[in-house]
């Protein structure tokens, strides 16, 4: 908890992540000041957020490099939590590379020049690729294999340079499979939990391409957002973290918490085709031995909120 009351620029603060970060960083003491330009939020949740207490909200981009600097100005620290997404990256790689990694370097730059002491910087566990074996270690050698995480990678790099040359202290944090309530329909690995609850929202069943074996770690949003509060608060630094739970969900164990979530008797439909079989599952010891984090949501409580949520929202009978 702060003492008093510094200032932490939240680039993204308006987005899933960022709408969950920014009360956890006013919760440890912090005053917020969110850098977002709107592009992807929803606006309900933009006004709830700009509401709060202690929340200043800049509109503005991280490619322009004098409204970043502007902004960072009286900030003793940064979460950068911009980005744009994996689907984006590869369909439009040139403004994924304008954002994810021109943009990032006008975050790192503009906080070196204003002597901000710390960064969180957001990374991705899709800089490893297809993992050779599991558990994803931060000592696997990374292979990404699109635009955003090739970005991803750089940031980390980069935020490692500016260190070098200032009194500034890091940490990157890999993100797993990030799912709560209201998350985004077009997440690249987690729309899946929405094409399944679309489906049993119908009557119908799940319908799972290969025989399920594709498998994920699911990490919930809250649990994500106390990452990087614990981050931010903590002295470690110059290491990329893996934030994930250890354990590793198919997608026919998925169709079965959320059949079961929603009260549902269908059985799952595996359509028979050839896929790549794709593994996820972090190791979490470093992450808990440096800033004593571990998950405590649990995967289906996570599902049941994600259904409540929906239901509530009149999205889900």
């Amino acid at each position: 908890m702060k003492t008093k009351r510094s200032t932490v620029l939240v680039t993204g603060g308006l987005g899933y992540i960022g709408s969950h970060v920014v009360p956890e960083l006013l919760s440890r003491g912090w005053k917020v000041r969110v850098f977002d330009n709107y592009y992807r939020c929803d606006r309900a949740v933009a006004t709830s957020i700009a509401t709060l207490d202690g929340v200043e909200v800049i509109e503005g981009d991280v490619r322009y490099a004098n409204t970043v600097e502007s902004a960072m100005t009286g900030v003793e620290a940064v979460v950068h939590l911009a980005a744009v997404c994996i689907n984006k990256s590869i369909s439009d790689p040139t403004e994924s590379l304008d954002v994810n990694l021109l943009g990032t370097q006008n975050v790192y730059d503009a906080a070196a020049r204003a002597s901000v002491q710390r960064i969180v910087y957001a990374s991705s566990a899709s800089i490893y690729g297809n993992p050779t074996s599991l558990p994803m270690r931060e000592s696997d050698k990374p292979a990404p294999i699109t635009p955003y995480c090739t970005a991803k990678l750089a940031g980390e790099h980069l935020l490692s340079f500016y260190a070098q040359r200032t009194k500034m202290s890091w940490l990157a944090l890999r993100f797993f499979n990030v799912y709560g309530p209201g998350q985004p329909t077009d997440a690249y690995y987690t729309s899946v939990i929405l094409t399944f609850l679309r489906r049993l929202a119908m009557g119908e069943a799940p319908i799972i391409d290969g025989r399920g074996e594709q498998s994920m770690d699911f990490v919930h949003v809250t649990d994500v957002a106390r990452s990087v509060g614990l981050a931010l608060d903590s002295s470690a630094t110059g290491e990329a973290l893996n934030v994930g739970t250890g354990q590793q969900t198919t997608v026919k164990e998925l169709a079965e918490h959320l059949i079961k979530a929603v009260g549902s008797d269908v059985q799952p439909v595996f359509k028979p085709r050839e896929v790549l079989v794709t593994q996820r599952e972090a190791s979490t010891e470093r992450i808990h031995e440096l800033l004593g984090w571990e998950p405590t949501i649990g995967l289906a409580e996570g599902l049941t909120s994600v259904v409540d949520h929906l239901k509530n929202s009149g999205e889900l009978a």
